[in-house]
């Protein structure tokens, strides 16, 4: 008996190397996430995967912002719901990516922060889509009674309380230091109200 080989179509190839690319992406660096990596996990000629992706800049770039797409479908607001039970369902997700994703995810902060300008781009985007998130809730008036009002002070703060949170998980996955999941997400869930409580009582 003889095995037919099915014959994808070039947008179909291209997904299929993105999506092996993320998931490569997960446990390594850029650097180390080579054209020449790809093909060989990929069982293709590194010549056919130029076809698809022109260098290896292309390719970087093309792997983190479908790495920063599946972040944002990953971390968005389930069902029903307050806005504070959004957010900790949001957290929840945030957290256990990133845990996932480690290595990536600090390849694509460093790039981001080294000058990297197709990969700072992602970033900014990325946590603007994010943050804005937060203010486009169809819960909008309960938002509104925990300080989320869409104003350039609050879109400050609530700025500023991502960068801190990222920056708690990012630490917590290197070393949680005694805190457990729950106590973090409890911690980072209560840190958004409280940052914006002076607001409300102003």
């Amino acid at each position: 008996m003889t095995s037919t080989r099915v014959r994808m179509s070039p947008d179909s190839r291209r997904e299929q190397l993105l999506a092996l690319g993320v998931r490569l992406f997960a446990t390594r660096s850029l650097q180390d996430l080579s054209i020449e990596t790809l093909a060989e996990e990929a069982g293709i000629s590194r010549g056919l995967l130029y076809h698809y992706f022109g260098n290896k800049q292309e390719f970087h770039t093309a792997v983190v912002q479908r790495a920063a797409d599946d972040l944002f479908a990953v971390t968005a607001p389930a069902g029903d719901g307050s806005p504070l039970e959004h957010l900790a369902g949001s957290l929840e997700r945030y957290v256990d990516y990133v845990a996932e994703n480690y290595h990536g995810y600090i390849s694509l902060l460093r790039g981001a922060a080294g000058g990297h300008e197709g990969l700072r781009e992602i970033y900014e985007s990325s946590r603007a889509a994010l943050t804005e998130r937060l203010f486009e809730a169809p819960v909008a008036q309960e938002a509104a009674a925990i300080g989320l009002t869409d104003t350039p002070a609050v879109r400050l703060l609530v700025r500023g309380w991502a960068a801190f949170t990222e920056e708690v998980v990012l630490e917590w996955v290197r070393d949680s230091r005694g805190i457990t999941r729950d106590e973090l997400l409890v911690t980072l869930a209560a840190s958004l109200p409280g940052i914006l409580a002076p607001m409300l009582e102003g």
